[in-house]
């Protein structure tokens, strides 16, 4: 009997990515857009790093590749599978009900490749859905409503809020929230206080 054993077998390779043709590219956006709402800008990242990665592994030209991506993205803008303004209202109402500062919202809506005149315009259309004054108060009912959530400052047992003041304060601060708005979130007595002082704007 040998000691020697046979040596492991080697795992088998993964395939490479597949070169980037116009009929992949689309199948990748299709499948995007299905699980995600996308900006133009956004799909565009996410088709041109499977264009890198043929590149990468296949050789294949990065020119034709960008050409092919933005002939795609044109197309789905044409046919209104894309729709930047759709897709800036939708996100900013989702992040405004969640309790976003308008300052966090527009930094969103930035990394998404919206443009910035469309940002400005969509921020002011959530205020007015929300029924908020153009800006101040809409950031008050989003603190309010992140204060609600993250149970800070009103929504706190009143034997506790002294104790945390300093990482709620912290807390709106991160969301992007001015220090005038935290203070005014954090001073209100009670739920219903808070809640007057936001419909008051």
């Amino acid at each position: 009997m040998s000691d020697t054993a046979p040596p492991p077998k080697p795992a088998p390779r993964k395939p490479g990515p597949k070169p980037a043709t116009p009929e992949r590219l689309e199948r990748v956006a299709l499948f995007h857009l299905e699980r995600f709402a996308s900006s133009a800008e956004n799909l565009r990242r996410v088709l041109m790093r499977r264009v890198r990665k043929s590149v990468e592994a296949q050789g294949t030209d990065p020119a034709a590749g960008a050409q092919m991506v933005e002939a795609l993205i044109q197309r789905f803008v044409k046919s209104g599978l894309l729709d930047d303004k759709t897709y800036a209202e939708a996100r900013a109402a989702r992040l405004h009900r969640r309790g976003a500062s308008a300052r966090m919202i527009a930094a969103s809506l930035a990394e998404k490749g919206i443009d910035r005149d469309l940002i400005g315009d969509t921020l002011v259309e959530t205020d007015d859905e929300a029924g908020t004054s153009a800006r101040p108060g809409g950031d008050l009912a989003a603190a309010a409503a992140l204060a609600r959530r993250r149970r800070l400052g009103p929504y706190r047992p009143a034997d506790k809020r002294a104790e945390f003041r300093q990482k709620d304060l912290g807390t709106l601060a991160r969301a992007g929230f001015t220090r005038v708005i935290a203070l005014r979130v954090l001073g209100a007595e009670d739920p219903e206080a808070l809640q007057a002082l936001v419909e008051e704007g």
